[in-house]
């Protein structure tokens, strides 16, 4: 007798605890950016390199899109100096390539600031049409530096040059165009939701 009111106890006990809550939200804004890099063609690459900077954004699409242009920025700075530190020497016919390749990259650079001082300087409280008309100065900067990214390693496809260098170059700007195509999507992404 026992064993059935223990067995009828324990089976209206089991729902409630194999229920499961669905998970909070990360207080961190870890999801936020999870779900707007999926708006990129480099979702993972895009969590792992902005992830890092979840507690300054605050859910913000915004503030995430001047993150992963600053990223981005930082990032080709970095590879400018690289290629001039490593590769600054070279007297072959790579040179001439190496150094279209830095200035295109300085060039994107260029474009880049331009595109994050455009985005500090959003007026919310303007005019759809300003709005509009700043977020396209913004997309149009972006495209050029990756259009400039691009054209950094076309150099390389004319000529037969050393392929550790044509290799490690290739690489390298293959990387920051990755970040430059995510701060687009996230740019695009941010503009999307901002005008209905």
């Amino acid at each position: 007798m026992m064993k059935p009111i223990l067995l009828l106890l324990l089976s209206s006990l089991l729902p409630p605890i194999l229920t499961v809550d669905p998970p909070l939200p990360s207080p961190d804004g870890s999801d936020f950016i999870r779900t707007s890099c999926n708006t990129t063609l480099y979702p993972d690459l895009c969590f792992s390199s902005l992830s890092t900077f979840a507690n300054s954004i605050n859910n913000d699409s915004n503030h995430l899109a001047r993150v992963a242009i600053s990223h981005t920025l930082s990032n080709t700075l970095h590879l400018v100096s690289y290629l001039q530190n490593t590769y600054g020497n070279c007297v072959d016919p790579t040179a001439a390539i190496l150094k279209d390749c830095s200035e295109n990259l300085k060039d994107a650079v260029g474009e880049m600031r331009d595109s994050l001082a455009q985005m500090k300087e959003l007026v919310s409280t303007g005019s759809v049409q300003s709005f509009r008309f700043q977020m396209s100065n913004v997309k149009t900067w972006l495209s050029a530096a990756l259009t400039n990214q691009y054209t950094c390693t076309d150099g390389f496809e004319d000529l037969h040059v050393d392929g550790s260098i044509k290799d490690d170059v290739s690489s390298r700007v293959d990387d920051v165009k990755k970040l430059t195509s995510i701060a687009l999507a996230l740019v695009n992404h941010y503009a999307d939701k901002a005008i209905p």
